[in-house]
């Protein structure tokens, strides 16, 4: 076994025993995952910081740096740094477990057929219909959706001969997968977004963000295809015909069916468990990975078992993302160790939160995320770091929900803007432009237009 396997082996196997240990504690079966987890997740970073590059790391350094600036400073420092190897242990099992389902849909020919169905609409209906099935597509593989739809998308566009047509095709197509992920954040149950703030926020659910997340979600949809539709490119030639679509909206039955299944146990689960919808999230998807994979490698066609199938997920895929998990891991870490360290800054700096008119409050959310998130910090590290800081909703007069929903818009907004998240490097990688270029040029009229009609929409929220 060559030197690169045997790493891949132990990462591999390291992040599979944490996603197990988190479900276990999510489940509440036994304490023995509270005494290992912070165990592991330190091994996890000290073996992840070893094998990526120095930029990634460097997160690594901080993280420790400031773990040894809170034990000087802070008596309880012990508890506050166990809590934040707890938040990077769920938030590894989170990725690991919402991978499982884009592994799963990466080889599956009816997905495929489903996004090239959609790439391949007329211009009078494509925006839109990437929209709607991009939202389906975010549920189940969340950044997977992304690189799929926008891998189907420019090789559909690549087919127009006009470069001019070809480019704004390109363009459109693009922001449309993008601006569909982004809208699933605010209500999402597989969202880093909703999964984040409502364990941030004392008395939020799922259950009462759900709601008015879906009509964020609306709002940031509408917002975008409104702009689209009105702001339309001027050819300097005639349009030439458009071939028709291969297939129909039949296509996407498997994906509905797929959506409709993972909902149903949602909402039984959540009748007759006590657990949270993520730790539901977490042992439905690899569940459903798992079936949809056996289904798969028991087609006549199919060369690959199951077992293969699952070591090539567990020692081979997720080994390659160590990257984006150690970035995710310290995000989550950073932030919960530097709130107790930023309290007495602000305090310091006369800046008293509970002081401040709750609307300017909920309202600053909306933008200093994404602010912030050009600043290269990850929508992950501002909220971890800001929500501790932020009075109880109980303390500010306002319901749980209108706190996360202004979080989480700004979550949003962010995914959009900021060149360092994955959305608009994925999206600058596949339109050939920078990430910057994305959030900044591409996206620079549809996030203020969202982020007024956001603001007023939190506004009204903050008044139910």
């Amino acid at each position: 076994m060559t030197p690169t396997k045997r790493s891949n082996r132990i990462t591999g196997g390291l992040l599979v025993a944490i996603t197990g240990l988190v479900v276990l504690k999510e489940w509440g079966l036994g304490s023995l995952p509270h005494l290992l987890l912070p165990w592991a997740i330190i091994a996890a970073t000290l073996l992840l910081a070893l094998q990526v590059r120095a930029g990634r790391y460097a997160f690594a350094l901080v993280a420790l740096g400031l773990t040894l600036a809170l034990a000087v400073t802070q008596a309880d420092w012990l508890s506050v740094t166990e809590r934040a190897l707890q938040t990077s242990a769920f938030i590894v099992a989170f990725f690991c477990a919402l991978s499982t389902l884009r592994s799963a849909a990466s080889t599956s020919p009816s997905i495929r057929a489903a996004g090239r169905f959609l790439a391949q609409q007329p211009p009078g209906r494509r925006y839109l219909a990437l929209t709607l099935g991009g939202q389906m597509f975010s549920l189940l593989l969340n950044y997977g959706a992304i690189a799929l739809l926008g891998g189907l998308a420019t090789a559909s566009a690549d087919e127009e001969k006009d470069p001019e047509i070809r480019r704004h095709r390109t363009r459109r197509m693009l922001l449309a997968i993008q601006r569909a992920f982004t809208s699933t954040l605010p209500w999402s149950p597989m969202s880093f977004a909703v999964a984040i703030t409502t364990a941030l926020i004392p008395g939020a659910t799922w259950a009462g963000v759900v709601l008015p997340g879906m009509i964020t979600s609306v709002l940031m949809a509408g917002t975008g295809w409104a702009l689209d539709t009105l702001f339309k490119p001027r050819l300097s030639q005639p349009r030439p015909p458009v071939k028709p679509p291969e297939g129909t909206w039949a296509l996407l039955l498997p994906l509905v069916q797929l959506l409709a299944i993972l909902v149903a146990s949602i909402v039984v689960l959540h009748e007759v468990t006590t657990v949270r919808v993520v730790g539901m999230v977490m042992l439905i998807v690899p569940t459903i990975a798992l079936v949809w994979s056996l289904l798969q490698a028991r087609n006549a066609q199919s060369t690959i078992s199951l077992s293969q199938r699952v070591g090539g997920f567990a020692f081979g895929e997720l080994p390659e993302f160590r990257g984006e998990i150690l970035l995710l891991m310290m995000a989550g870490y950073i932030g919960t160790v530097g709130a107790p360290l930023l309290g007495p800054v602000l305090a310091g700096l006369g800046l008293d939160l509970a002081a401040l008119p709750t609307t300017v409050l909920l309202v600053s959310f909306v933008w200093i995320i994404p602010l912030a998130g050009q600043l290269g910090m990850n929508p992950i590290l501002a909220v971890t770091l800001m929500a501790p800081l932020i009075p109880t909703p109980e303390a500010l007069g306002l319901p749980p929900t209108a706190v996360v929903v202004a979080l989480t818009s700004g979550w949003a907004l962010s995914g959009v803007t900021s060149p360092f998240t994955a959305t608009t490097l994925l999206i600058g990688g596949f339109g050939k432009v920078s990430a910057a270029h994305v959030g900044l040029v591409w996206n620079r009229g549809y996030a203020l237009a969202t982020g007024i009609i956001l603001s007023a929409w939190v506004l009204l929220i903050a008044q139910l």
